[in-house]
């Protein structure tokens, strides 16, 4: 009996408690592990996105610079065009034997001036219209004019080929018969101004002042077509 009722008032015994390796614990934690996992995974992409876009921005910066560096070196970098007297030809040249009571000689000529410009720059060069001067012995002799024209980039043009008539009555009181029989050397100087616009791209543009001031031997003689024996021209660019 008693062995009976001893075995009926035996403690039940617990259950096997689940191993946490094959059921987890706690279902939240589980979760909240998954979702930091994810969030640092999105943090990572976000973060090398961020470096690739700065990167992007970087390297567009500088090559922006170095296109704006050769530009100005090259395109934008505007050089002063070059201005030349290639000759000066009298031409027709008449003397005539005046009267004691005005002047001894009577000089008729026409001067034949050739002027070219250079644009070295990679833009058009575009002048008005300009205007040149002749002196001798201190008497403005004749004024050549010229069009308003354009020079291209890199090239060169003729932009003055004009002739004038000289004004005779200037130039006849510093000439006498023996100097036009045997020949003189006559100096003549010219002054050329011309104003023109260098346009790059329609960006930049810069207005330039060409003035050139030349000195011109003239070997007259024989009342022949004479051209000039020596030119030598200075021109300043603003």
């Amino acid at each position: 009996m008693e062995s009976a009722a001893d075995a009926k008032y035996e403690p039940t015994r617990p259950l096997a408690v689940p191993s946490p390796a094959v059921h987890p614990a706690n279902s939240n934690e589980a979760e909240a592990a998954t979702a930091g996992r994810w969030r640092s995974a999105q943090y990572l992409r976000r973060r090398r996105c961020a470096l690739w876009c700065c990167g992007c921005l970087a390297t567009t910066v500088v090559l922006l610079g170095i296109v704006a560096l050769v530009l100005a070196l090259t395109v934008f970098r505007v050089k002063d065009p070059v201005l030349t007297m290639n000759r000066v030809t009298l031409e027709g040249i008449d003397g005539d034997l005046g009267t004691v009571s005005t002047h001894p000689v009577s000089v008729n000529a026409t001067l034949s001036a050739d002027i070219s410009i250079e644009n070295p720059n990679a833009a058009s060069f575009a002048f008005s219209r300009s205007e040149t001067d002749f002196y001798y012995a201190g008497e403005t002799v004749g004024v050549a004019y010229a069009p308003a024209g354009e020079v291209g980039a890199g090239r060169t043009v003729r932009m003055m080929n004009v002739t004038l008539d000289v004004l005779a009555d200037r130039v006849s009181p510093n000439v006498n018969a023996t100097d036009l029989i045997f020949g003189q050397d006559y100096n003549v100087t010219s002054y050329t101004e011309i104003t023109g616009r260098v346009n790059v791209l329609g960006i930049y543009k810069r207005d330039l002042d060409i003035k050139m001031n030349c000195s011109i031997t003239l070997e007259v003689g024989a009342f022949t077509t004479v051209q000039s024996k020596a030119t030598d021209c200075v021109a300043n660019v603003s």
